[in-house]
């Protein structure tokens, strides 16, 4: 069994993508590489309920849909398409409809949420049936491509299309599936030869537990700041569900280092901050046997314990659970999983040697990001040091310093030996035999606060100017790069990311941000194919958390 193949046996569909890269430091020998036990613990009942007590309100709201639009291809797209207006929406009522025509909706904006239409008859009385195909686009390659045949790594279950027949005519549909999407494509697959469908009161109907939207920037900002600044919010919001979803398109689950982005956003926006509590409980709730915090946690049909683990995930549920605390004040709650803090890198710290370096067993799943090429271990050391630095504050705060008491002189060693990735000729933290200079082993390093913040934007601004520095394919390390650009006093610097990459997907027509963007490769995809990457992820959602935040001014 390879790799790839354990994978996907043992972590589902997720974790599938994790063959993309191994995240040790030697290539993955196939026939010995066992992954760590995952076997769950006894779920925490009184957390549980707790988190059961926080379960929010999701909040309808119906929209029409805006235009009749056609997909027209464009190279100069980087998803190689574009919509075009056909006619108006109130057209279609008066439009009939038979085998093998179709149509495509715009509903002007990315939602996450239900179709309800009525579906009336031209022609005879209908004598059979009405068989429909409905394909949900967050993006318009999604409806102007064929989603078969499949080439993903990942389930085909996850596209999102539908057949579905209407037996009795006239009659009012409402799908009960739940879809990420702004546009849909309608293909009447069948009826009879004597009689035709028309297509009234066609809604999205929209969900999100976000109950205001919050006021847009102000006008001091530039045009581009306040257009990436929205679609942040767009992509909270409609990650916002009953927990921080990940994705409303696929995985639809909540996983650590997703929450931990999406709750900075969040405190400085909807602040929805009981739904962040109840995200941490879940976590607290559903472990593995040994306390290891799980990188993910299933909610429906009820709340369970997610199976698959990440290291820097679960040293980030300790940061997520500082900044609770520094964003409410709610010491009862952080007191209360204070003790899973604690766990977490009791367990991480059996991997940490003598000398204080983390030594990657190569048999856990280190993320970080997607790249294929990165090599990780002085990434995972700086995201370490900078755990330890938060859980020893959080233990300082609510007055339990003591139970660390190990911590100062553990830091201090750790910090020594993520210096030992310092390379003073290359001026840049390099990993690796191959001496890799990477944007995240800057980032974290500088995140970390391993070396003066000086000493860290000469590493950052080495990699920013290297051809030959391997950059991240995902938000979700982009946002650590722009994290360590403004902790390094590097504002300009991170400014200037910001509009260059959530920037570009702005000018590429998001209306929500990407799981996944490499503008040197707009059509990658780390499971295969593209049809199977959301368009809506929550690792994406945070300028809005820069300018509203970190004061990040454009």
């Amino acid at each position: 069994m390879n790799r790839r193949e354990m994978l996907l046996v043992v972590g589902g569909a997720a974790v599938a993508a994790a063959a993309v890269s191994t995240g040790t430091s030697k290539p993955a020998q196939a026939q010995d590489m066992v992954m760590e036990p995952a076997v769950a613990g006894a779920p925490n009942a009184e957390w549980g309920a707790k988190a059961d007590a926080l379960m929010p309100a999701l909040v309808e709201t119906a929209q029409p849909p805006l235009a009749l639009v056609r997909a027209v291809a464009d190279t100069s797209s980087p998803l190689r398409w574009r919509m075009e207006t056909e006619a108006p929406a109130d057209s279609l009522a008066g439009r009939a409809f038979k085998k093998g025509d179709s149509f495509i909706l715009d509903f002007g904006g990315h939602r996450t949420g239900h179709l309800a239409f009525r579906l009336e008859t031209v022609g005879r009385e209908p004598d059979a049936p009405a068989r429909l195909r409905l394909t949900f686009g967050e993006v318009p390659s999604d409806v102007a491509e064929p989603l078969y045949p499949y080439q993903g790594v990942l389930s085909s279950a996850w596209l999102p299309d539908e057949v579905i027949n209407v037996d009795y005519l006239p009659q009012s549909v409402h799908m009960p599936r739940r879809y990420a999407f702004r546009y849909v494509k309608v293909e009447v697959v069948d009826t009879s030869s004597g009689f035709s469908v028309r297509f009234e009161d066609v809604k999205a109907i929209a969900l999100t537990s976000a109950k205001a939207t919050p006021a847009p920037l102000p006008a001091k900002y530039s045009d581009l700041a306040r257009r990436i600044d929205a679609v942040s919010l767009a992509t909270l919001r409609d990650c916002m569900q009953t927990t921080f979803e990940d994705g409303p398109r696929r995985d639809q689950r909540l996983w650590v280092g997703d929450l931990r982005l999406q709750a900075l956003a969040n405190y400085a926006t909807f602040k929805q901050n009981d739904l962040v509590k109840r995200c941490l409980y879940l976590f607290a709730a559903y472990r593995r046997q040994d306390g290891l915090v799980a990188a993910c946690v299933y909610e429906k049909p009820k709340a369970r314990y997610g199976g698959i683990h990440i290291v820097d995930y679960a040293a980030l549920f300790n940061v997520a659970l500082a900044d609770y605390l520094e964003a409410t004040g709610d010491e009862a709650t952080a007191r209360e999983l204070w003790p899973v803090a604690k766990r977490q890198l009791e367990i991480i710290g059996q991997r940490i040697n003598a000398d204080g370096r983390y030594v990657d067993p190569g048999n856990v799943w280190i993320f970080i990001d997607w790249s294929r090429d990165l090599h990780k271990d002085a990434a995972i050391q700086g995201l370490l040091v900078f755990a330890h630095k938060r859980t020893l504050d959080l233990a300082r705060k609510l007055g339990l310093e003591r139970e660390v008491a190990d911590y100062p002189v553990l830091i201090d060693r750790m910090t020594k030996a993520a210096r030992a990735f310092w390379d003073a000729g290359a001026k840049a933290f390099v990993s690796g035999p191959g001496h890799q200079v990477s944007w995240a082993s800057q980032a974290w390093m500088a995140i970390g606060g391993v070396l003066p913040a000086r000493d860290c934007a000469t590493a950052l601004k080495t990699a920013l100017a290297s051809p030959t520095a391997v950059k991240p394919v995902t938000p979700y390390l982009y946002h650590y790069m722009a994290e360590a650009l403004l902790d390094s006093g590097l504002d300009k610097e991170a400014k200037g990311l910001v509009e260059s990459y959530w920037g570009g997907m702005v000018k590429a027509g998001a209306d929500t941000f990407w799981e996944v963007y490499d503008p040197a490769q707009p059509l990658s995809s780390p499971y295969g194919d593209i049809h199977i990457n959301s368009y809506c992820h929550a690792w994406s959602c945070t300028p809005t958390y820069f300018y509203r935040a970190r004061g990040m001014v454009a």
